[in-house]
């Protein structure tokens, strides 16, 4: 699992985190059922506050991308399909929302931008 924390980030470290594993879930980079590691060993190797890791794992939770099991351990957790499909569908929604606002402000036409995309894809 690879995090890379940014200090210059206006976001906080946990969210940083987060949005990170969650990524590596939705992409099939972490897989179901595959183990995380403790929120100490994560913090350890992040250089960063056990509470932070914490939270982290407990935002995860809330969300339904990981399973704590007590005394087992932390595990990604088995995903419905067509949620994980709506998931993987909402983060290229985010980011086509940021490029169409991006072009907007640039003066870029819907066809030019669906031109871009339209190659972009075929490539």
């Amino acid at each position: 699992m690879k995090i890379i924390i940014s200090n210059a980030s206006s976001e906080p470290i946990y969210e940083q985190i987060v949005m990170q594993i969650k990524a590596q879930i939705i992409s099939g980079d972490l897989k179901e059922g595959e183990g995380l590691p403790s929120i100490r060993k994560l913090a350890k190797e992040l250089q960063i506050s056990v509470i932070t890791t914490k939270r982290t794992y407990v935002e995860l939770e809330k969300e339904g991308f990981i399973d704590v099991v007590g005394g087992k351990g932390t595990f990604v957790a088995i995903q419905n399909k067509e949620l994980l499909k709506e998931k993987k569908m909402k983060s290229v929604e985010d980011l086509m929302s940021e490029t169409v606002l991006e072009a907007q402000k640039l003066g870029i036409t819907f066809d030019e931008l669906q031109e871009m995309l339209t190659v972009l894809y075929n490539n």
